[in-house]
């Protein structure tokens, strides 16, 4: 399971919203199954649907 904290915390070069988009592609990609959203990313361009946004960004890119 990625837990979006984790995600975070280990790709600490993202800044943006869409920069987390893609690490989310990246890591579906590269094998893991399941994306928990643990926490809001506090980024300034994070939209009011983030958790639907980053559900839909990591189930496409699997």
């Amino acid at each position: 399971m990625l837990w979006l904290s984790e995600l975070l915390i280990q790709e600490h070069d993202v800044t943006t919203f869409e920069e987390l988009k893609k690490a989310v592609v990246e890591r579906a990609l590269k094998g893991e199954i399941q994306f928990g959203m643990d926490v809001k990313p506090g980024f300034h361009d994070t939209p009011d649907d983030w958790e639907e946004i980053l559900e839909n960004t990591f189930s496409s890119a699997r």
